[in-house]
């Protein structure tokens, strides 16, 4: 490790290391490393004159900012949990994972896309008992909140930050599992500080890179290899709200941004787009996707249309902070794409298997969790006594260990980049009143990568119909888990063992899906 030593250090770290380089880019903010620290200092004043105490809950439910970024390093070197919340997420998905990581404190925004998250939460009647002050980053509320600051000396936030331990948690990420029921997964700061130096140093990230952070904040991949890896080895964070290829462009070519990560899809838009060749992408260098499937021309066309001339893909999961092997640049591009490459530098990788055979996917190392949140049953069904993550998806590594994943254990397909579990889905469906019965699978699709398509028994006397399950859905969950067709079935498949037949709801969903 590069020696931040916990993630309550790292904008201090920062900011000794790289002084006066360029930090961060957000609109017409541009921030220095010492600049940072500096914002992050007085934030995470202003949270412990909140009254957060070492090992609180605090919460971020907004896009990718520069103030995003203040105020969960400001939280964290408060002595904060960091709990990232999904901004596609309605009020009663947010409401359950804040009252179950027991946060005091929220920051949120009053206006994104349209939406007063704010508002949303105080109408929506849930309860959040512990929950005592909620800010929204870009409002009036911001300037009384760091005022706050003022009640606490700088010495006082030194000692906070001081007595953090790297065998502390640092944040709490959620993520559903089969069951539909979302899982929390505690990280530590020595945990995390660890493998996103190891991630970097294996993607070739490095000091003055300029790196335009499409994913989210709310996830690992936006955070902790963004955010974290940035900060570790002085690249500059170009946060982005909004994924738009016009937009992403633009901002490739204004801040010479040299590195992208993203979902296929991401990449699949900039290098389709009619205009991409009037841009002047000429300063990237760096990309890294990932996905069980992806074309060996995509990764040709990122090297050859968007000149990022080291290409990496990867594969992880929550539970093993984010990574679970890296295929390196220097790879072939049949290499890149097939497989997902070797072990995380100095973990464990194999298949539950004979050798050259599909099975299990597991890992072992300082990069698995040490448990659920408060939930020691699932914690026992994913880590063996000997510590090895079952991650649930099925692989076959070939005789230099590099991973290729062939299928999933779990239901779970992946839209634009982003989990859903069809358990969530069918309860959702299941609670209209037209419908008895459902199955979600996932199918492929030329722009996402994967949708979703619901197989829906009607109840006596009633249809299916599509627009009202679809207006359904929407009300009740984040946009990315509706599914993109449904499908009335007398009955649903079931296999020998009683259970539903996804495999061939799969086979038909793929040879009927038609996005819409």
């Amino acid at each position: 490790m590069r020696g931040a030593q916990t993630i309550a250090r790292l904008a201090d770290w920062a900011a000794e290391r790289y002084g006066d380089e360029e930090a961060l880019v957000f609109g017409e903010e541009r921030w220095t490393f010492a600049e940072l620290r500096d914002r992050v200092d007085r934030a995470a004043r202003a949270v412990i004159a909140q009254g957060v105490r070492p090992g609180d809950s605090v919460a971020v439910w907004a896009p990718n900012s520069a103030r995003w970024v203040v105020a969960a390093l400001g939280a964290v070197a408060a002595g904060g949990v960091l709990v990232p919340v999904n901004t596609r997420y309605k009020a009663a998905e947010a409401a359950d994972i804040l009252r179950r990581s027991r946060t005091r404190l929220l920051f949120t925004e009053h206006d994104f896309l349209g939406t007063d998250y704010r508002a949303l939460l105080a109408d929506s009647g849930e309860e959040l008992p512990l929950l005592e002050r909620t800010v929204a980053l870009h409002s009036a509320d911001w300037s009384p909140f760091l005022s706050g600051a003022e009640g606490v000396t700088g010495e006082q936030r030194l000692a906070r930050t001081a007595a953090v331990s790297p065998a502390d948690t640092a944040d709490v990420l959620f993520t559903s599992g089969t069951t539909g029921r979302p899982k929390g997964v505690p990280t530590t700061h020595g945990q995390n500080l660890r493998v996103y130096d190891a991630w970097a140093r294996t993607v070739t990230l490095r000091r003055g890179d300029r790196y335009l952070l499409v994913n989210p904040f709310f996830h690992t991949f936006g955070y902790k290899a963004g955010v974290l890896a940035c900060l570790l080895h002085g690249a500059t964070i170009v946060p982005e709200q909004v994924f738009d290829a016009d937009a992403v462009l633009g901002r490739m070519r204004d801040e010479r941004i040299s590195v992208l990560t993203g979902a296929p899809t991401v990449f699949t838009s900039l290098i389709h787009h009619p205009e991409r060749e009037a841009y002047d992408l000429s300063s990237m260098r760096m990309a890294v996707t990932g996905a069980a499937n992806i074309p060996t021309t995509l990764i040709e066309q990122i090297r050859t249309c968007l000149g990022a001339r080291s290409v990496n893909t990867a594969y992880g999961l929550t539970e093993s902070t984010g990574v679970v092997a890296i295929c390196p640049p220097h790879e072939s591009p049949e290499t890149l794409a097939r497989t997902s490459g070797t072990a995380l530098e100095g973990t464990e990788l194999r298949i539950d298997a004979p050798s050259g055979e599909p099975g299990e996917i597991l890992t072992r190392g300082y990069h698995v969790m040490h448990g659920y949140l408060d939930d020691p049953e699932a914690t026992a069904r994913a880590v063996d006594e000997d510590g090895w993550l079952h991650t649930g998806d099925v692989g076959v590594l070939d005789e230099r260990g590099f991973l290729r994943i062939t299928d999933r254990l779990k239901d779970m397909f992946v839209v634009g980049g982003f989990n859903v579990y069809p358990a969530e889905v069918e309860q959702v469906l299941r609670g209209h009143p037209a419908v008895r019965d459902a199955a979600v699978v996932g199918a492929p699709d030329a722009r996402l990568g994967e949708v979703g398509v619901a197989y829906c028994v009607p109840e006596d006397g009633a249809g299916i119909d599509a627009a009202e399950l679809t207006s359904y859905t929407r009300e009740r969950l984040a946009n990315f888990k509706v599914p993109r067709a449904f499908r009335s079935v007398p009955a649903l498949p079931h296999n020998a063992a009683g259970k539903v037949d996804k495999k061939a709801l799969r086979r038909s969903a793929g040879n009927t899906i038609t996005t819409r």
